[in-house]
């Protein structure tokens, strides 16, 4: 269909009619000038880090300032994704610590953007990270304390506490980025969300363009069926727990519709979907029962990839393991390190099969911190292999 110029704003917002707030047609960062209209460009990728194996391992934090340099010294790169859990499960959630990372993420030279993971909020409450455990006995909990008594971790690990503790730190300005240089994405904050006002809490979740290709993150931390398991090992889930997951599984998949909306509207070449969750890990369980809670997201994936038609690559933490494969297609192809093909992901959700669909597990917790370079050329239309798909195509980067 022909458009005259003057009428293609227009479009897309008739296009969208529906979503209260639209995305910018077009969204770019400041690296657009340097590496030119049509050419490609690249984002270093990483999560699950910096870890430690206890609360007083800081190995890896220590390394990360040389990491951030290694990444900063990248002429390809222009932008930093951290696909989240900032520390591991082994480790306390305080907000010194939270803040030390924020503070060293802010010498990336360029724009970074960071989807949390379930260790920094939703797992605060577990004992080993500090917080605490259900007494049968009593019908308290026992939280873990320092020497004088008092809690070691933030608001004495409550996941609610902690996820507001990190959108603080992490997201204090809706639509802005960490790092440096600019990088314009529209927050679910930022849109109208007069008919779920609760969507307006979800600062973290952002959309954004780059030359024909829509990305978008959303909270959805992984370890836990997305935060099914009771606090403090509680016999059941408390009200305010349910309400949390309830609330972020309903924005989550509302911003993934207005996601792939913009992607049809705005005839994007491809969709990036960037999570913390593998919601294909059965995590050593017998089966998949511990990722039901997962499945409205998986669903929305699959009929949202085979209405685009065009590529769709999930990038996800959680699982630690460098893996390469379409879940959503049984017998797919799989690359992968230690082991991880032994198990097609298709079995943890079965009944899709979305061939334009291609995930990559980022590699995390590692010694050296490594990174994936994700390039994007525009107009490739490359079939699936282990480091390519349409547009797409990645590396691994270490020292």
């Amino acid at each position: 269909m022909f458009l005259p110029a003057r009428s293609h704003s227009w479009w897309i917002a008739a296009a969208l009619a529906g979503a209260a707030t639209l995305v910018p047609l077009a969204v770019a960062s400041s690296a657009d000038a340097r590496t030119g209209g049509d050419r490609s460009f690249s984002y270093a990728v990483y999560g699950d880090a910096p870890y430690g194996t206890s609360p007083t391992d800081t190995s890896e934090t220590d390394a990360t300032p040389a990491f951030i340099a290694e990444v900063n010294a990248d002429p390809a790169v222009s932008g930093v994704v951290h696909v989240g859990d900032i520390h591991s499960g082994s480790q306390f959630c305080t907000e010194a610590y939270d803040r030390q990372v924020a503070g060293l993420w802010s010498t990336f030279a360029d724009p970074m953007v960071y989807t949390p993971g379930d260790n920094e909020w939703a797992d605060c409450h577990k004992k080993k990270e500090g917080g605490g455990v259900y007494d049968a006995t009593t019908g308290a909990i026992k939280y873990v304390t320092d020497s004088t008594g008092t809690p070691v971790d933030y608001a004495s690990g409550n996941p609610v506490a902690n996820l507001a503790l990190i959108r603080s730190i992490f997201f204090p300005h809706a639509g802005a980025t960490l790092g440096s240089g600019s990088l314009s994405v529209l927050s679910q904050a930022q849109v109208d969300n007069g008919e779920h006002p609760s969507d307006s809490q979800y600062v973290e979740n952002v959309i954004w363009q780059r030359k024909g290709v829509v990305f978008v993150t959303v909270n959805l931390p992984g370890g836990s069926d997305n935060d099914a398991d009771p606090w403090y090992l509680t016999p059941t889930a408390t009200d305010e727990q349910t309400t949390e997951a309830a609330q972020r599984t309903a924005a989550d998949l509302r911003w993934l519709d207005r996601a792939f909306a913009t992607a049809q509207a705005t005839d994007a070449q491809g969709v990036v979907v960037i999570t913390q969750a593998d919601m294909w890990d059965l995590d050593g369980a017998a089966s998949n029962a511990h990722l039901s809670n997962y499945e409205p997201i998986v669903a929305s994936l699959a009929s949202h990839t085979q209405a685009l038609g065009k590529p769709v690559l999930l990038f996800n933490g959680d699982s630690h393991v460098y893996r390469s494969d379409n879940p959503l297609q049984q017998g797919s192809a799989c690359i992968g390190d230690n082991g991880v093909c032994s198990f097609d992901a298709w079995q943890a959700h079965p009944s899709y099969d979305v061939p334009n669909f291609h995930r990559v597990v980022v590699h995390g917790s590692t010694v050296p911190l490594e990174y994936l370079r994700l390039t994007v050329t525009p107009g490739q239309r490359g079939p699936a292999t282990a480091t390519s798909f349409g547009p797409f195509s990645w590396e691994r980067v270490t020292d």
